[in-house]
């Protein structure tokens, strides 16, 4: 679907680095030296969860801070969130699953939604809102590659997914193998307690070694 209240289009977003790391910012004071650690190792593509208390000002600090980096919120449960992340400078929206009042205001939005579906009945509700780009969540407890596969027969042949949850160095290539995954969502490439220990280093290093493994 091309969206002409959106910003960005969904392709822009989901074809620009095969990995996202979903990132979690306990502190304000780690935003930015993690997002520049992460562009650093030639991801710029960043979801920055709204778990925290912190993590709308956290966007707000990496938009502008960091400005080759693409910072979208992730964990976008209803309405008031949506607009709380477009406010904040979010350039994209990831939601862990979508209901219609919430599919409805994303379209209306000025960025680009990607709602979270784990079934088939979530898929089709999508597709009817005119969403083609989706996130697969949770990826492995809902099956990983075998469902994905099986969900390939009946649905159109032109919509993507970014799986997250469970996604791993162990299985992330599995699925970047699959011809309709553009992207997937990831945590190892920032992990807590390298964050906790300001190892930007290792940071950078994961990612570096993630993208040179695709």
């Amino acid at each position: 679907m091309v969206n002409n209240n959106w910003s960005l289009q969904p392709a822009d977003v989901f074809e620009r680095s095969p990995v996202v790391p979903v990132m979690v910012i306990n502190k304000l004071e780690h935003a930015v030296p993690l997002a520049k650690a992460l562009v650093a190792g030639g991801i710029s593509v960043l979801e920055i969860t709204l778990r925290t208390e912190c993590a709308l000002e956290a966007i707000k600090l990496i938009k502008q801070e960091v400005p080759e980096a693409l910072v979208g919120a992730g964990t976008v449960l209803n309405e008031e969130q949506l607009q709380q992340a477009i406010d904040a400078g979010s350039e994209f929206i990831i939601t862990p699953g979508a209901s219609v009042d919430l599919l409805k205001a994303g379209t209306q939005s000025g960025v680009p939604m990607f709602p979270g579906v784990a079934t088939i009945s979530e898929i089709m509700t999508a597709l009817e809102l005119g969403y083609k780009h989706l996130k697969f969540f949770p990826a492995e407890a809902s099956g990983g590659v075998k469902t994905l596969k099986a969900f390939a027969g009946p649905l159109p042949k032109d919509i993507r997914f970014c799986p997250t949850g469970g996604i791993s160095p162990k299985n992330y290539r599995d699925y970047l193998e699959l011809d309709f995954i553009d992207c997937i969502g990831g945590s190892w490439i920032a992990p807590s307690d390298a964050i906790e220990a300001g190892d930007w280093d290792r940071i950078t290093g994961l990612c570096k070694e993630a993208l040179a493994n695709i």
